[in-house]
């Protein structure tokens, strides 16, 4: 398989599962095992194409964006308490973050690993689902800074490839209340500035391979699979916070655990 149609293909994976709770880094670094590739060598393009589906947030909300933004120089309550959860939510990734990078990029390297986490994060979502008792929709800059900082942290298990950003951060939020279709928002905006940090310190980290083009995965491969993730994420977004809305995330949960299943026994006869 060529760099390029893989590029695609795990393009089509990132745009696909990035707002699922089903964990998009996980997937992308199955299926470039799955591929015939080692992992490790990908790290870079699987973080970079993800911003590619942060990007399909901007697109799908840019009313909210552009009405926050103008509620900010008008110094309008709501917005202000908006961007102040927005940032307090990220503020523990970029501490942990930070201290953990080492760690966390050991982990990236390990698909078993992705594998265990699936399917323990797919038992929790259904313990989740079963216990939570979320409130009315009371919209992002409604939420108590406390709830956003929750949030923030249930963020941070997601640093273990395999558990899900979105999953964990709205999982999280349905543990403290917050209503379905919020906590999914939510999860979407938060995203923007957690995905920009951790791309812009991975490019920062790898420059040099990346300038002189060391490793087998270029600019042209990443620039692909930024595209493409973009375009599918488009078409995600919407059709998940509806069905989310109405339907709960149980089907989500049971799919973590046979992909997890399946993926490690694959992984384990080879």
């Amino acid at each position: 398989m060529t760099l390029t149609i893989t590029a695609i293909l795990l393009g089509i994976v990132e745009g696909l599962t990035e707002f699922l709770p089903v964990s998009s880094t996980g997937h992308l670094i199955l299926a470039t095992e799955l591929f015939g590739f080692r992992a490790d060598t990908w790290k870079v393009f699987n973080v970079v194409i993800q911003l590619g589906a942060i990007l399909a947030v901007v697109v799908q909300y840019w009313r909210t964006f552009w009405a926050v933004g103008l509620g900010l120089l008008r110094l309008e309550r709501l917005s202000l308490a908006f961007l102040r959860n927005v940032l307090v939510a990220f503020l523990p990734s970029v501490v942990i973050g930070l201290a953990a990078k080492k760690y966390i990029d050991i982990l990236l390297g390990s698909p078993l690993v992705v594998c265990a986490a699936l399917i323990a994060g797919g038992f929790a979502i259904l313990a989740i689902e079963r216990t939570a008792k979320p409130g009315p929709y009371s919209g992002i800059g409604q939420l108590r800074t406390g709830q956003a900082l929750g949030v923030g942290l249930f963020q941070c298990v997601a640093m273990i490839p395999g558990v899900s950003r979105s999953g964990a951060t709205i999982m999280g939020a349905l543990a403290m209340g917050i209503e379905r279709r919020t906590a999914a928002e939510f999860s979407f905006f938060l995203a923007v500035p957690t995905m920009l940090g951790a791309t812009v310190l991975e490019l920062h980290d790898n420059r040099e391979a990346l300038m002189h083009g060391l490793g087998p995965v270029g600019w042209s491969e990443i620039g692909i699979g930024f595209v493409v993730s973009f375009v599918v994420a488009l078409g995600v977004i919407k059709g998940f916070v509806a069905y989310v809305s109405r339907a709960g995330f149980a089907p989500f949960a049971w799919y973590r655990i046979v992909a997890g299943a399946v993926a490690g026994a694959i992984l384990l006869a080879r």
